[in-house]
C-alpha cells in the first residue's frame, strides 16, 4: 500500500498523482473548460490508493444532466433521475453524475427523492464508508473531508457520519462493509460493526439479487474467510441460515479438523475464482448438519450427506435468483463431490458417463480443494492420487475413448436401420452399448455394436413368444 500524506485538516491531499486514463482525464478537462467543477470520485480512487487497477472511473460534477449531455455528443442516459449519464470517449463509458444531496429513503433501499446540489462536500457526505467518499482532480489533489484516507492506511471500513443512519437509509450497506473487508482484507471499525449487529435484521428488506450479487463478490474475493463477519454480526442467520447451522456443527473424525462450516469457508478459499466452483463449495457439504451420526467410539459420520446437499444447494440457489442452467451445474458436482473415483482408466470412464463430461474437470477441482481443506496429514497420498487421475483422463481424451453416447460409434437412426422401433427402447439400448465400451473401449466398433443390439432384439423377440 502506497505512503500516503495526511490529509490537511482532514479534507485536502495536495501533490499526489493517480494514474487516470486519457478518456476520464478528457471528461474533468471538458467539464472545467464549460465553467463546472468535476472530480473522478468513489471506487476509482480508492483503488488507486491501494495499488489496485481500477475497472470503472466514476465522475462527479456541479454539471446537471442536461448541461452534461450538451456538452458531450456521444451520451446515454444511465440513472437520469438520479442525475447519471453515460459520456463515451473513444467508446469507453465513464459514468457522470451531479453532485447531489439525497432526500428520506424509503423500505431501507433507496431515497425518496434527490435534489442537485454544486457542492462537492454535500455529495461526499451522502457516501457508505469513508474510503468510498474522496474525490480527485489533478490540479486539486485529493478532496477528504472524512478522513477516508487515514481510514486506508489504518485498512479499516468506517461509515461516513452515523453507521446507524447510513444503514437504516440503505440495509445493503451492511453486507457492502462485509465485502469490501472480503475484497480488500479490511477490518470494519467498531462502532460501524455494532450497527451492523444491532440492525441486521433489516437485511430483509433488500431483495434477494442484490444480496446475491454481494455475495458473488464476497466469493470472488481475495479474503472468501471473511465470510465470518456475517456470522459474528448475525447477518448470516438472515442470509444464508443453513451455513450458520453449518458453523455450529463439529465433525469429530480423523479426516477433518475443522467443523462444518469453517471446512466449507476453507474450500472455497482452495478453489479457483470462479462464480460456480465458489458457489459449489460454499455450499457442497450444506447439508452434513442434516446427516450426521455419531458412533459408539464417539466419531461423526454424514452417510447421504452429498444427496441433502444437492437438495438443499437448489432450495438455495432457487432463493437468490440463479438461472437454471447454472443451478444445474452446481447441483450436479454438489452431487458427485463425494463419489470415489479410483486412479485407473475403467474408473475414470465410469466416473465421466455418470457425471458428465462437461463438468469432470470442474469436479476434480472440487474434490482436491475439498480433501485440502480436511486434515493434512492425508493429503499427499490423496494428491498422488488426483494427480494420476488427471493423466488418464488426459489420455482417455488423447485416445478419444467413448465415454458418452454421442461418441458411440452407433447412433438411433442405425438401431431403426435394423429394426429397433423408435422411442424410448432406443434410449435403453444405447445407454447399455455405452456401458459395454465403457467396460471395454476396443468394442466401439459400428459392426460389433450392431450384432450386439441385433441379439438383444432377437432375444427379447423370442422370449415375448416362447
Amino acid at each position: 500500500m502506497p505512503s500516503l500524506m495526511k490529509p490537511r485538516e482532514g479534507v485536502i491531499v495536495k501533490d499526489f498523482n493517480i494514474n487516470m486514463p486519457e478518456g476520464a482525464i478528457y471528461v474533468l478537462n471538458k467539464l472545467k473548460e464549460n465553467g463546472y467543477q468535476a472530480y473522478i470520485v468513489g471506487g476509482c480512487v480508492r483503488d488507486s490508493l491501494i495499488g489496485i487497477i481500477p475497472k470503472d472511473w466514476d465522475i462527479t460534477t456541479s454539471a446537471t444532466p442536461q448541461e452534461i449531455k450538451q456538452i458531450f455528443k456521444d451520451t446515454y442516459d444511465t440513472g437520469i433521475k438520479h442525475g447519471t449519464v453515460t459520456v463515451l470517449i473513444n467508446d469507453e463509458p465513464y459514468e457522470v453524475t451531479t453532485f447531489r444531496i439525497e432526500g428520506k429513503y424509503k423500505d431501507y433501499r433507496r431515497p425518496s427523492e434527490v435534489s442537485f446540489t454544486k457542492n462537492l462536500i454535500e455529495d461526499l457526505k451522502r457516501r457508505d464508508f469513508t474510503i468510498n467518499a474522496i474525490a480527485y482532480h489533478p490540479q486539486k489533489g485529493l478532496i477528504d473531508p472524512f478522513g477516508g484516507v487515514q481510514d486506508i492506511q489504518k485498512m479499516v471500513i468506517k461509515c461516513v457520519g452515523s453507521p446507524v443512519k447510513r444503514f437504516k437509509e440503505d440495509a445493503l450497506r451492511m453486507l457492502r462493509a462485509v465485502r469490501f473487508s472480503c475484497q480488500l482484507n479490511f477490518k470494519i471499525d467498531k462502532d460501524t460493526f455494532k450497527a451492523i449487529d444491532e440492525n441486521n435484521h433489516l437485511i430483509n428488506k433488500v431483495s434477494k439479487e442484490r444480496i446475491r450479487e454481494e455475495l458473488n463478490k464476497m466469493l470472488l474475493s481475495d479474503y472468501p474467510m471473511e465470510l465470518l463477519l456475517m456470522q459474528k454480526t448475525d447477518l448470516l442467520r438472515h442470509i444464508l441460515p443453513e451455513l450458520a447451522v453449518c458453523l455450529n456443527t463439529r465433525q469429530n473424525h480423523p479426516y477433518h479438523i475443522y467443523n462444518v462450516g469453517l471446512h466449507i469457508l476453507k474450500t472455497v478459499e482452495k478453489i479457483d475464482k470462479d462464480l460456480i466452483l465458489r458457489w459449489t463449495m460454499l455450499l457442497h457439504d450444506i447439508g452434513k448438519p442434516l446427516s450426521k451420526t455419531t458412533d459408539e467410539k464417539g466419531i461423526d459420520h454424514f452417510h447421504g450427506h452429498a444427496e441433502k446437499s444437492m437438495i438443499l444447494a437448489k432450495t438455495i440457489l432457487k432463493r437468490f435468483r440463479f438461472d437454471s442452467k447454472t443451478i444445474d451445474k452446481i447441483t450436479r458436482l454438489i452431487k458427485w463431490h463425494d463419489r470415489p473415483i479410483e486412479a485407473t482408466p475403467k474408473s475414470v470412464r465410469r466416473a465421466i458417463k455418470a457425471i458428465g463430461e462437461d463438468v469432470f474437470m470442474d469436479l476434480l477441482k472440487v474434490k482436491k480443494a475439498d480433501k485440502e481443506a480436511q486434515n493434512p496429514d492425508f493429503l499427499d497420498e490423496r494428491q498422488k492420487k488426483y494427480s494420476t487421475i488427471h493423466k488418464i483422463y488426459g489420455e482417455i481424451k488423447r485416445t478419444k475413448q467413448c465415454v458418452s453416447i454421442k461418441h458411440l460409434a452407433v447412433g438411433g437412426n442405425d438401431l431403426i436401420a435394423i429394426g429397433i422401433p423408435e422411442g424410448k427402447k432406443i434410449g435403453i439400448i444405447l445407454n447399455k452399448l455405452l456401458d459395454i465400451v465403457i467396460e471395454h473401449p476396443e468394442m466401439n466398433n459400428r459392426d460389433t455394436l450392431l450384432n450386439i443390439a441385433k441379439t438383444w432384439e432377437k432375444v427379447e423377440y423370442t422370449n415375448q413368444f416362447n
